[in-house]
């Protein structure tokens, strides 16, 4: 839509605001440049400055991957966006092993000058993430909120951005205290001039083994990548150490879409609207990028608007498309714009529950991929 401002004659696009609840919202990973990890000597396509991803409306949210450290030198976290900003190839706050990336300001302001939202992701495989105690993440909280959120401090990584939400992206170790850290940020952002948006990706096995008693316990507005099978290898060329697998070898994946025994999507939409606390929390489909960004899992552009359209008329949970990641998805000629445009074909709002002519389910004995319907 454009609106002409007279009498200077200029045309200003103006940006829709992102929408949580809509159906054919799409989520990209950025910062772990997984394409330079796999392909180190061809930096054409290497993980690009987070605005070069922000031109048109392909992406809703860019969740920025990751905080991969809890508590590091100073008491403060770290944070490794590999070829963008890191703490070996940057420089970081004195006393501390948190880069300083307020270069990036100007790219996140312009992101969300398009009615996209930027988020921070928290974790990652190798990450050194977790709490001892409701203190702890209560006072983490506030960090949080402080160097990145609407809170204030000196070491703000980023400076003047003021991001819009966390994402959870823990793969691993305990999971106490999560909820009473998602808790803080949600009682730290009430009353905020802006909204705040807090989100997961848990492995599509139900339930999750590290979060699976936190999504059970905290709001959260969106889960991403529940049912993909493996998160990619995403070692940064500049920082070889850090390596991850998401959701690798499990038999809920891509792979086993049509196979009643392992797709799960129905378990984690009845999750979302049965036993979430935010009853309208949406859930995504995870997906590898391209065929390089996971060591399985990933399915042909063809594919995988099929699944995607066909989650998006069968369950009201269904908020899109979770990829993995940009600098992927760009080399894959463009597989997120071309995920976006079949969401928005299928229509981003409105659900009506599909004719089911399976009969009713019945206590009793089933062969192996016997199709009933339950409760309507």
């Amino acid at each position: 839509m454009y609106r002409v401002i007279l009498p200077f004659i200029f045309l200003f696009l103006q940006a829709q605001a992102f929408d949580v609840g809509r159906h054919d919202n799409v989520a990209v990973y950025w910062g772990q440049n997984s394409y330079g990890a796999v392909d180190p000597t061809n930096s054409a396509n290497w993980q690009k400055r987070l605005s070069f991803y922000c031109q048109d409306n392909a992406v809703d949210t860019f969740p920025i991957a990751f905080l991969n450290v809890f508590f590091s030198t100073g008491g403060l976290p770290s944070i490794n966006l590999a070829n963008i900003c890191n703490p070996t190839d940057n420089a970081t706050f004195p006393g501390t092993n948190l880069a300083n990336c307020t270069s990036m300001a100007a790219d996140i302001a312009a992101c969300q000058a398009k009615g996209k939202i930027v988020t921070l992701s928290l974790g990652g495989a190798s990450a050194s993430v977790g709490f001892q105690s409701d203190s702890q993440a209560t006072t983490f909280a506030q960090t949080i909120w402080d160097l990145f959120l609407g809170g204030s401090s000196s070491t703000r990584p980023f400076g003047t951005a003021i991001l819009d939400g966390i994402d959870l992206d823990i793969e691993g170790g305990s999971a106490t205290s999560y909820s009473t850290f998602v808790g803080a940020i949600r009682s730290l952002a009430s009353g905020a001039s802006k909204s705040y948006y807090i989100t997961a990706a848990p492995q599509c096995v139900f339930p999750d083994s590290a979060l699976g008693s936190v999504l059970n316990s905290a709001s959260f507005d969106a889960v991403y990548g529940c049912p993909v099978s493996p998160k990619p290898t995403m070692s940064s060329y500049f920082t070889p150490d850090h390596t991850m697998y998401r959701f690798y070898n499990n038999p809920c994946g891509l792979q086993s879409f049509g196979q009643a025994n392992n797709w799960n999507f129905g378990l984690w939409d009845n999750w979302a609207r049965t036993v979430s606390p935010n009853k309208n929390v949406k859930i995504y489909i995870g997906a590898p990028a391209s065929s390089t960004a996971a060591g399985s899992g990933y399915q042909v552009i063809g594919t995988m608007e099929n699944i995607s359209v066909s989650m998006r008329t069968k369950f009201p949970s269904f908020g899109g498309v979770m990829l993995w990641d940009a600098s992927q998805a760009y080399a894959n000629n463009r597989y997120d714009l071309a995920i976006k445009n079949s969401l928005v074909a299928a229509g981003g709002t409105g659900f009506t529950f599909p004719t089911c002519s399976a009969p009713a389910w019945v206590a009793g004995n089933y062969v192996g991929g016997s199709i009933v319907s339950y409760n309507g």
